[in-house]
């Protein structure tokens, strides 16, 4: 059987959040695998490019826009406590430009395209419904974020967990981010984004076990 692209990316997402997952839960893994997170990151952003229908100049400008963006918010976030509250970036995320992981950038839109391609998908007419619910939708998997960043150092808080503000601010962010996904009218896509959201939803759910 002829396996097509899609379902190959489908197989390599569930496969790596797998074979993390395992790393994750055994702690004699666990130094090997804190290493190679932003190297998993890094091949999300590809099978999703990969899969990305018509990758015009407007998908482009949408990428990058949320990368620098998702950079500037961390930014304000961690030098001045204006958004998210006081915290700080451990070494998981790897390297770091003005003490902000450049794989914090890749995540946020990854995060976002996911969301809104799978807002899209949805039986949601507005854009203000399909913002708000996916603004709504990150801010549960950020949840499920916290307690494994903390304990895997990918970030650290001053108070030594997030607060309110936190979830707040992610949900204002995603928000705003997701409505320049709206505005830039990205073209419907394949389910590989969405499925990658689910995982990580998964993934991080399961990893409180450990």
């Amino acid at each position: 059987m002829r396996l097509s692209k899609t379902r190959v990316s489908v197989i390599v997402i569930i496969l790596f959040h797998f074979v993390g997952l395992i790393g994750f839960m055994v702690p004699s893994f666990r130094p090997v695998f804190s290493k190679l997170v932003p190297f998993h990151l890094l091949l999300m952003l590809a099978v999703v490019l990969v899969n990305h229908y018509k990758a015009d100049s407007r998908f482009w400008r949408f990428a990058w826009l949320v990368f620098v963006m998702g950079i500037v918010v961390e930014w304000i976030g961690v030098h001045k406590h204006w958004i998210f509250g006081d915290y700080d970036y451990g070494r998981t995320l790897g390297i770091k430009f003005f003490d902000i992981p450049l794989m914090i950038g890749i995540n946020w839109f990854l995060l976002i395209y996911a969301t809104g391609v799978l807002m899209q998908r949805s039986r949601l007419k507005s854009a203000a419904a399909r913002v708000l619910l996916g603004a709504a939708l990150l801010v549960l998997l950020d949840l499920l974020i916290e307690p494994i960043a903390i304990k895997f150092d990918y970030w650290s808080w001053a108070g030594g967990v997030p607060t309110l503000k936190n979830y707040i601010g992610w949900f204002f962010v995603s928000a705003a981010f997701l409505g320049l996904f709206e505005a830039f009218k990205i073209k419907p896509q394949t389910i590989v984004a969405p499925i990658l959201l689910l995982v990580e939803f998964v993934f991080f759910g399961l990893l409180q076990l450990a």
